[in-house]
């Protein structure tokens, strides 16, 4: 008998029939001898409703009162697969982030968990209960609910399984694992049985957004398992954990693309001390994550510096250096929009030279022409113009023997195919 966590995401979650279709699931595993928790996300766009709401009424609303909207949506997910599991005929108690003891710190929006108290869910499941907690929320030293950000569920759900100690942490999506690429650009990319935290953190990092990156952050801090797999079919999905079996034969793990990020260029900055610390200083000073960042050479006291960013850090970015670049006596701010990241990971390549070679020789065979490079001792991504993205990461995967003998075919499922894939075998 196991001990186990199962987080169900927003698709899973998206309609009576699904919720049935979960309880369904969560009750099975109960009957095989199991002991289960849930997690759940918002149902369906739910969240992105209530974002659109709160704007609707205040363009800029106060981040306490945001959290305290957007934590309704896992609430209501909650009750609702609670009631469905009791019309299974068993028995099944909903909480609240509060409730489940998730305590966080005080930054709305992007909450931390500080620590986790799991005595009424293991009160709960000592009393026969299935428990079921709402993703994606916590409480505060005041009190307050806080959310942990986009994709924070699957954070809740590892915090949970650490908290009462789980054997796994199952995280069920619209996806059956984790791929060596993302199988919608790249037919031939091949399911991972199993991958390490490492490679994972990299991959998730680098846009891969099977898994979200604190997530993976923590079950590596507290070595939870994680089962990343389909909430529509029974086969075995991803495992990603502290030691694989390939982590010795593979270079490369797999590649990952992520379009969401912009290339910034400050052209004829003064090549003097203290410059670029004070540009990335007002940068970091106003939450602008920055990701890649290029010094050209210095010609006659002047030269350009280039940075990415996240798309959605854009304008305080824009923002940030209207001031700053005055101030520097810089000439002008390039945004191209217009690119993408495209990112190799593998902890082969600690210990195997010629990756960087190999991975620029390609994409030159395929005239797809490098912006900017970064690397760390198991990752190398490169910026690309966005309209060869694709091309990019399918020539890499070729190139790194990567490709899987299956071709990978997208298919939209209705609710009754949803529904008998999940009976099937039932």
């Amino acid at each position: 008998m196991a001990l186990i966590v199962c987080k169900f995401g927003g698709t899973s979650v998206a309609s009576p029939e699904r919720l049935r279709n979960v309880a369904k699931r969560l009750v099975a595993r109960k009957q095989e001898g199991h002991r289960v928790v849930a997690v759940v996300s918002a149902m369906g766009k739910t969240t992105d409703e209530l974002v659109g709401l709160a704007a609707a009424v205040n363009p800029n609303p106060p981040t306490r009162e945001l959290d305290r909207l957007l934590s309704t949506g896992e609430q209501v997910s909650m009750s609702l697969l609670a009631m469905a599991i009791e019309a299974r005929g068993y028995q099944a108690m909903s909480f609240t982030g509060r409730q489940a003891g998730i305590v966080t710190d005080n930054t709305h929006n992007k909450a931390k968990i500080v620590s986790v108290d799991s005595k009424r869910i293991l009160e709960a499941l000592d009393a026969g209960y299935i428990p079921v907690v709402a993703g994606f929320q916590g409480i505060d030293a005041n009190g307050d609910i806080t959310t942990l950000g986009r994709g924070g569920s699957d954070t809740t759900a590892v915090a949970v399984a650490w908290g009462i100690d789980a054997d796994v942490c199952e995280i069920y999506s619209d996806v059956d694992g984790v791929y060596s690429a993302d199988p919608r650009i790249c037919p031939r990319a091949a399911k991972l049985d199993e991958i390490s935290y490492d490679d994972m953190l990299e991959m998730a990092g680098a846009g891969s957004g099977v898994l979200q990156m604190r997530a993976v952050e923590f079950a590596r801090k507290f070595n939870v398992v994680i089962h990343s797999r389909s909430a529509f079919s029974d086969a075995e999905g991803t495992y990603v954990k502290e030691a694989c079996d390939m982590m010795e034969e593979a270079v490369i793990t797999g590649i990952a693309h992520d379009t969401s990020e912009v290339k910034v260029t400050i052209r004829g900055v003064p090549d003097a001390t203290g410059v670029a610390a004070k540009v990335f200083s007002a940068l970091a000073g106003n939450s602008v994550n920055t990701d890649m960042i290029i010094q050209n050479i210095s010609e006659d006291g002047f030269t350009d510096i280039s940075f990415t960013c996240p798309a959605a850090d854009m304008g305080r970015a824009k923002e940030t250096l209207d001031r700053v670049v005055p101030e520097i006596d810089a000439r002008e701010v390039d945004i191209d929009e217009n690119v993408a990241k495209v990112s190799l990971v593998g902890t082969g390549m600690r210990s195997t030279p010629g990756v960087a070679a190999r991975a620029f020789t390609v994409l030159g065979e395929n005239d797809i022409n490098i912006l900017a490079i970064s690397t760390s001792p198991i990752r190398l991504s490169v910026v690309v113009d966005a309209a060869q993205v694709a091309d990019a990461v399918r020539c890499l995967h070729t190139a790194f023997d990567l490709d899987s003998d299956e071709v990978f075919e997208e298919t939209q499922l209705s609710a009754e195919e949803i529904a008998a894939k999940m009976n099937k075998g039932r």
